[in-house]
């Protein structure tokens, strides 16, 4: 289920000094989502239906050096018979600047089959370091989580792009930074079960041999409208084609005009 969650993974990279008191953070428009959005995903293997997936927009009293902050919650579950052999409980919850959209906290609990992994890191955005509870790591100010660098993903300006164009992120994850890399292949109209929607087509290009055998073994579909929010998801995996795609949505900021 976490390569779904982090598939929607774009991410943005800004600049700050190290003084909290005076760090002059960046500002970016976030013209695509709000507290209150929900969206609910069906993963599919074949024709069944393996697990779901929901992001959710929560607020939250917590705040990262002081400036306010949206509450992101993933979760991830298998369904019915696919829970006797192989069962997931996915949670995972981000903190995320209001004004910068770059984290300030990170929250993971996962469990996959019986592997277990529990993760908590602080991101200091304004002192260029992420700390995982035994030490720090030097990361620049800006780097992204693999749940906020969706949102961050969201508020890119997707107008008039060309073939080919790429968007290339830095995430923290598993006390490492590595590139995330996004590239446009164009305006597809895709068919899910909730109906046709105008996308543009994207393909995330990861590091060989982290979660796929190939670059481009993973296609998604975000609406073309002011939303950006994904539609589909299909993934190659050893014994199949995996998908995921979008059963119900509410709480969004703007019309869904993509749907046709």
């Amino acid at each position: 289920m976490k390569k779904y969650i982090y598939l929607f993974g774009l991410i943005g990279v800004f600049f700050g000094m190290t003084s909290s008191s005076f760090v002059s953070y960046p500002y970016v428009k976030n013209n695509s989502y709000t507290v209150g959005e929900k969206l609910r995903y069906r993963v599919t293997y074949g024709f069944m239906d393996a697990g779901e997936a929901v992001l959710e927009v929560k607020s939250t009293s917590k705040k990262g050096a002081e400036r306010p902050l949206h509450h992101v919650v993933a979760t991830g579950r298998t369904l019915g018979g696919f829970n006797a052999f192989y069962k997931v409980t996915d949670v995972y919850e981000s903190y995320i600047d209001q004004k910068s959209i770059m984290p300030w906290l990170f929250l993971r609990d996962v469990d996959e089959g019986g592997y277990k992994i529990n993760q908590k890191y602080t991101f200091k955005q304004n002192s260029y370091k992420v700390h995982n509870g035994a030490k720090d790591f030097k990361t620049p100010m800006g780097i992204q989580d693999m749940i906020s660098s969706f949102y961050k993903a969201r508020t890119l300006d997707f107008k008039n792009m060309s073939k080919g164009k790429t968007f290339t992120f830095k995430v923290f994850m598993d006390d490492e930074i590595f590139d995330l890399k996004i590239k446009y292949v164009g305006d597809e109209e895709i068919k899910i079960r909730k109906g046709k929607f105008k996308c543009h087509k994207f393909v995330p290009v990861v590091q060989t041999g982290r979660y796929f055998k190939s670059e481009e073994d993973v296609n998604f579909w975000v609406t073309a409208d002011d939303n950006k929010i994904p539609v589909l998801v299909k993934a190659k995996i050893p014994v199949g084609i995996v998908k995921m795609h979008l059963v119900e949505w509410s709480g969004l900021k703007n019309e869904l005009t993509s749907k046709l």
